[in-house]
């Protein structure tokens, strides 16, 4: 057996992930047939390149010297698919949050200035299940792992996380707690709230996080249909609301819970839509936009600053990614 770059693919996706199952859901293929591919692979290069352990694998000392180059090929090859796209005309039907940045679709069009970028704000409910129709070729979509899981059961598409988003309390600006840096969960007692209807995606999440916090009684003004409603509701009414970075308004006081939670905003897209060296590219860039647009607030980067002290807990508090995968 001759080795391919899907072979290069897989050895890095598992060399990355530490683990054949994780490997097999982000290439895309059941972990049976990862595990006899892998099995194949090896015996193409004459050894086994992984060694299998309960808590994961880690390379043999031939994996050491081979995995690299293997690593080097899978680049490569989507190097020359990334470069070939953007000479490339076509169309990207992209799916967008409520309240994503007229911005977003600027720098999509900057990646690719030879496609013809049309954008759609759609619900998340809906998103996966637009892209898998292909109606859209991907969609951002937002959810909580614990609360409001991205499930993929079509084959034919993949996802990858972008950020994960800290949740907020979004307050009138001369509300007398919007000056403090931090709030503890004894703090939101006796406060009015704008809640989320029904069928937005945030509503469990605001229930599940508020009910944790001893809230479950609270006194709730108006069930807003979404990001901008609430913010205005909370400015004119005096009352506060849970949101995620993304979703509040520069006219609101926005300051982090004692122990924040997250969100994750995910990318999901339709693999006859795009080849996996465009979909990174797309990630990245997505990525690096959020990065900027979460500094722009202020509240964003004073408590980023205080988590910079050296503890060993900040990378994974990080609203960015730090290790860009699309599978």
């Amino acid at each position: 057996m001759e080795i391919e770059v899907r072979h290069a693919r897989i050895v890095e996706s598992i060399h990355t992930t530490g683990s054949l199952s994780k490997a097999a859901m982000e290439v895309g293929i059941p972990q049976p047939s990862l595990s006899a591919q892998l099995r194949r692979i090896e015996k193409a290069v004459g050894g086994s390149l992984f060694i299998r352990s309960p808590s994961g694998v880690s390379p043999t000392p031939l994996g050491e010297r081979v995995i690299p180059m293997l690593a080097v090929l899978a680049e490569q090859a989507d190097a020359i698919i990334a470069e070939a796209a953007v000479d490339t005309s076509g169309t990207l039907r992209f799916g967008i949050e409520e309240w994503t940045p007229p911005t977003l679709r600027g720098a999509l069009r900057a990646l690719f200035p030879k496609v013809d970028v049309r954008t759609e704000t759609i619900l998340s409910a809906d998103a996966v299940a637009t892209v898998q129709r292909r109606t859209l070729d991907a969609a951002l979509v937002s959810s909580m792992g614990s609360v409001v899981p991205v499930e993929l059961s079509d084959g034919d598409l993949s996802q990858a996380m972008i950020v994960r988003d800290p949740v907020w309390v979004a307050l009138p600006a001369r509300h007398p707690l919007a000056g403090h840096s931090v709030l503890e969960a004894a703090q939101l007692d006796g406060l009015s709230w704008i809640g989320y209807a029904r069928s937005h995606w945030f509503s469990p999440v605001e229930r599940y996080l508020l009910n944790g916090m001893g809230q479950r009684d609270r006194r709730v003004c108006h069930y807003a249909g979404g990001y901008h409603e609430a913010m205005s509701w909370v400015r004119q009414m005096g009352a506060a609301a849970l949101t995620p970075l993304t979703g509040a308004t520069s006219d609101v006081r926005v300051v982090p819970l004692a122990d924040t939670q997250y969100t994750e905003l995910t990318l999901v897209w339709h693999k006859d839509a795009m080849s996996s060296g465009i979909a990174r590219r797309l990630v990245e860039m997505i990525r690096r936009y959020y990065h900027q647009y979460a500094r722009s607030f202020p509240s964003y980067r004073s408590w980023l600053g205080d988590l910079t002290d050296g503890s060993p807990e900040v990378p994974s508090r990080m609203v960015l990614l730090d290790s860009p995968r699309a599978s």
